[in-house]
């Protein structure tokens, strides 16, 4: 084998948006309302909104709170 093998991560399409649904759903199975909990935490940046379940806090900290929220505009203004 002679030839230089190229050993990468291919990056997800969109990882905030996979990020916030597994944060999403995270806080809705352990009974909190996901909506009041993400919005704290873009608000404040602290991240105890956000439960460690599922290892919900360190997915939800891998990538910066303005980036969830352009995330979240454009899914919203999407729908239109």
């Amino acid at each position: 084998m002679q030839e230089t093998m190229m050993f990468g991560f291919k990056k997800p399409e969109n990882e905030a948006q996979e990020i916030l649904d597994a944060v999403y759903q995270a806080l809705k199975e352990k009974g909190y309302n996901p909506i009041n909990q993400l919005v704290g935490y873009i608000m404040s940046g602290d991240p105890s909104y956000i439960t460690s379940y599922n290892n919900a806090r360190v997915l939800i900290r891998r990538i910066e709170r303005d980036e969830l929220l352009e995330e979240l505009v454009r899914y919203y203004v999407a729908d239109k």
